[in-house]
């Protein structure tokens, strides 16, 4: 260990360079043999590792100024303009991935010699990987449909634009919603919506009955269950599938709620998580029971077929951002009037609509309720909501997919409310 505190730092950093300019040829030289014209290449290992020790005597030979160092890389970027040229005319290859390739190498001595080790090799990590993955890269290009990117623009105009420069000042006076909150909510909401998305899109693109049922209830598992149930009518010798998805996308309803509770209440989060893992273990044993009951060639041989629908659409975040707004007031306005008794029956009523908006109301802790009454409120809005969906779930299948629903939804709502008497 002294031996190596012994030796200088520009020695060390000079056989750096050398190894990982050398990495950066190898990796190159495979690049070009796969193409298999080795003829075409404008260097590789040896070259690359020259032009990293050349980046790096250039660099040291005055180290106080630059222009030794520039003027060597002008001169370099002159050579590669010549071989690009070349290429062009001979080739037609308009590629320029090997000539930055090429710039970052002869950078590589300085960020040596002035910046921390773990940021050059995540540098020189990074060349190494996106080199490798030109071709995963094609693939997954190939996956995008037009509109794609705006899907993403719209995501992150909503996540980094919007959500920093909202102000957090109350809006009313004698209740804490401020235009920050909103939006954050909106942010929240959305992201989860857009993972569901993107899950759907590029990793599970031809999934089955069950993988719709649970990516779905990450977004909204009251739609899931309709559009589900709808489809039993369509296919009813796969009800066994249709309805166990629907049970696991109450399951996955309850992670996104505790996902919701761990972003707005940090300690609500430790005093409800328990409850929470347990009902979202249930609810996927129950669907698993429904699936394989009498169905034991369960795998669907037919894929969903689902158009992939925008989750970011301007309309949703509107009714979202609306509803959030009128039950923050008709929270405030009925604990007011009511009190506990009246948040009681307002998470009751709350369950026949979209109950996300309410909950986090809550979970932002803006009323002056304690915390054992926020949770009961949650879970009384979670039974009301699961009732509702048993009921669209009965309406919108078949008779003889009714025990199914029935005993599926039961397990659940019964032990939900359990835990209301247990919080």
């Amino acid at each position: 260990m002294e031996l190596i505190t012994t030796i200088p730092k520009p020695m060390i950093s000079f056989l750096l360079v050398t190894v990982f300019s050398l990495l950066i040829g190898l990796s190159q030289r495979l690049q070009h043999s796969q193409k298999q014209l080795p003829e075409h290449t404008f260097g590789t290992d040896r070259t690359f590792t020259f032009i990293g020790i050349l980046g790096f005597i250039l660099y040291i030979i005055s180290p106080g100024n630059i222009f030794v160092f520039l003027a060597g890389g002008m001169v370099l970027a002159v050579f590669m303009a010549i071989n690009y040229f070349f290429n062009i005319q001979r080739y037609n290859d308009h590629g320029i991935t090997t000539i930055v390739i090429a710039l970052i190498t002869y950078c590589i001595g300085p960020l040596f010699m002035t910046q921390p080790y773990w940021l050059v090799m995540l540098v020189i990590v990074m060349v190494l990987i996106l080199t490798e993955m030109k071709e995963s890269f094609v693939q997954i290009s190939q996956k995008f449909e037009k509109g794609e990117f705006l899907t993403l623009g719209k995501f992150l105009i909503i996540a980094c634009v919007i959500l920093p420069i909202v102000p957090d000042e109350p809006i009313f006076k004698d209740l804490s919603l401020t235009p920050y909150k909103i939006w954050l909510a909106v942010v929240v909401v959305s992201s989860i919506s857009y993972l569901s998305y993107l899950l759907k899109k590029f990793v599970f693109k031809r999934g089955s009955i069950i993988i719709s049922g649970i990516l779905g209830g990450l977004y909204s598992s009251t739609a899931t269950t309709i559009v589900l149930a709808r489809r039993i009518h369509l296919n009813p010798a796969a009800k066994n599938q249709y309805i166990a998805a629907i049970i696991f996308s109450i399951a996955m309803m309850y992670l996104r709620i505790l996902a919701l509770i761990l972003i707005f209440s940090y300690e609500m989060f430790f005093h409800v998580y328990p409850y929470f893992i347990i009902l979202f273990l249930v609810s996927g044993l129950t669907g698993t029971a429904i699936l394989l009951y009498r169905n034991k060639n369960y795998n669907d041989p037919n894929r969903e077929q689902e158009s992939d629908k925008n989750p970011l659409e301007f309309m949703v975040a509107l009714i979202f951002t609306a509803l959030y707004v009128t039950f923050s007031f008709l929270t405030y306005f009925v604990l007011q009037r009511y009190g506990t008794p009246g948040l009681t029956g307002l998470s009751l009523i709350v369950g026949l609509t979209d109950i996300d908006p309410f909950l986090i109301n809550l979970f932002q802790g803006k009323f002056s309720v304690e915390m054992n009454v926020v949770a009961v409120a949650t879970m009384q809005a979670i039974v009301s909501n699961n009732i509702m969906k048993m009921i669209y779930g009965c309406v919108f299948s078949n008779r003889k997919s009714w025990a199914y629903l029935i005993f599926g939804f039961f397990v659940v709502i019964l032990l939900n409310i359990l835990f209301i008497f247990l919080l």
